[in-house]
């Protein structure tokens, strides 16, 4: 059945989403401050989560409202304004404008976790995040539950793509790997996050909190010398670190009824690596 769909932040996940979402046969429209770059098929509402007549500019009879924030400031301050704060001004938004009973779906991060030796974490892991990024996104995570209509928190890791190359970039220029302790590191293709955030959305009952990522952590030199050798180059340098990292499980995910287009890192950058770039 077609849904009343929302996607507050859209920006590059949103739009790849909302393209998505439109082609099953939903009606999505984009909120974002300058929306006159929103792709054809998805309705544009110019807004910021700030404005005081917010309530006034949303949809009515929302089914779905999907939540995509991007600080402006990457500092304490900048996640409070944009995910703490920003979040509540859309919740009591959406109370205002009769859409409480739509379902939120938050995407957040694996870094609301603290663990760092290497090991496993799952969605009952503790959430005990080191850094403000972390700690902030569980502030807003908890801002999410009280929504009526229930949400659904998606933590991503590691997400990588057209335009999200960084990897591809440090293993460019010859940048070192964490080889003592391994560091451990998890990911997810951007065109998986959008699948997951449309899967999750639909799902008659979902959980409160699923982990998204690929079927493959793995140590950050295991990737970086696959890379090297897809990419023709040296193989990187090892440095001793502190830290190893954790692993991320989708197992939840994968019990719900996601499958992944690129299930781990070697599918998803080959197909990345096909495509033509003006640099890495």
């Amino acid at each position: 059945m077609a849904q009343r769909i929302l996607i507050a932040g859209c920006g590059r996940l949103g739009s790849r989403l909302g393209l998505e979402l439109a082609a099953a046969g939903h009606q999505v429209t984009g909120l974002r401050r300058n929306p006159e770059g929103l792709p054809a098929g998805i309705a544009p509402c110019r807004a910021d989560l700030f404005d005081a007549d917010l309530a006034a500019r949303l949809p009515t009879g929302l089914d779905r409202v999907y939540a995509i924030l991007t600080p402006d400031r990457y500092d304490d301050e900048g996640y409070r304004e944009t995910f703490v704060a920003g979040l509540e001004r859309l919740c009591q938004a959406l109370r205002a404008s009769g859409n409480a009973s739509s379902r939120l779906i938050f995407v957040s991060s694996t870094g609301v976790y603290g663990q760092d030796d290497g090991g496993w974490v799952d969605e009952s892991s503790a959430t005990e995040p080191t850094r403000f990024s972390g700690r902030r996104l569980l502030e807003a995570e908890a801002v999410a539950a009280t929504h009526p209509g229930g949400a659904v928190i998606v933590r991503f890791a590691g997400i990588y793509g057209p335009g999200r190359e960084a990897l591809l970039r440090r293993v460019a220029r010859g940048a070192p790997c964490q080889a003592d302790p391994p560091r451990y590191t998890n990911r997810i293709h951007e065109a998986d996050c959008a699948g997951v955030l449309a899967h999750v959305g639909a799902l008659a009952t979902p959980a409160p909190v699923y982990i998204g990522v690929d079927d493959a952590p793995c140590t950050q030199c295991e990737i970086m010398d696959w890379l090297a050798a897809e990419m023709g180059r040296p193989a990187p340098p090892r440095e001793p670190g502190t830290a190893g990292g954790r692993r991320c499980s989708n197992r939840r995910l994968q019990a719900d009824g996601y499958r992944l287009r690129y299930p781990d890192y070697r599918s998803g950058y080959r197909s990345l690596l096909a495509e033509p770039r003006s640099t890495v």
